[in-house]
């Protein structure tokens, strides 16, 4: 009687380290999961939900998030207006979901900042681009490799052309 007893409280102690050593897995197993997830990708998992966006000192953007890839985020600012920003400026988000969106697809994966750019300039949409503090209200023309130029509205004579570098980019508002 004493063996069995013996054994059973050994084969108990046993269940108990390995049942210890599970938790421990899992806990590391979920550090390393939280550890992969990306900016982007709680973005792209907070689709239709409304995040606030700091972007370095100016006002925060508050916008429902319509669509995001790697490099930007698409948001909805009012019933008519939409706001694309790199995440690169971005500095900080309030209300994004704690999930992550699985990872991109092949065509999501290569839809960068210049596409997307590049799609605003065929459609001609007028655009109030935000970059290191500077305004420029108008109309993009061409899309470079790492700029824009963006053709300022309502000057008389000869337009300015500002060319404005993507990494200085903060936001590109719907005029």
């Amino acid at each position: 009687m004493r063996w069995e007893q013996l054994f059973e409280d050994m084969e108990a102690q046993l269940a108990a380290g390995r049942l210890a050593d599970v938790r421990a897995d899992v806990a590391e197993l979920a550090r390393a999961e939280r550890a992969s997830v990306t900016l982007s990708a709680r973005v792209r998992a907070s689709v239709g939900r409304t995040v606030r966006l700091r972007i370095g000192e100016e006002q925060p953007i508050t916008g429902t998030v319509v669509e995001g890839a790697p490099e930007w985020v698409l948001l909805a600012t009012s019933s008519t207006r939409r706001s694309l920003v790199p995440v690169a400026a971005i500095a900080a988000v309030d209300g994004l979901v704690h999930d992550a969106a699985p990872a991109p697809g092949l065509v999501e994966s290569r839809l960068g900042l210049g596409q997307v750019l590049r799609a605003l300039a065929r459609d001609r949409v007028g655009v109030r681009v935000n970059a290191r503090g500077v305004e420029v209200i108008g109309r993009i023309d061409r899309v470079g490799a790492d700029h824009l130029d963006v053709t300022e509205v309502g000057t008389p004579g000869r337009p300015t052309i500002w060319a404005v570098p993507f990494d200085g980019l903060r936001v590109v508002h719907e005029a």
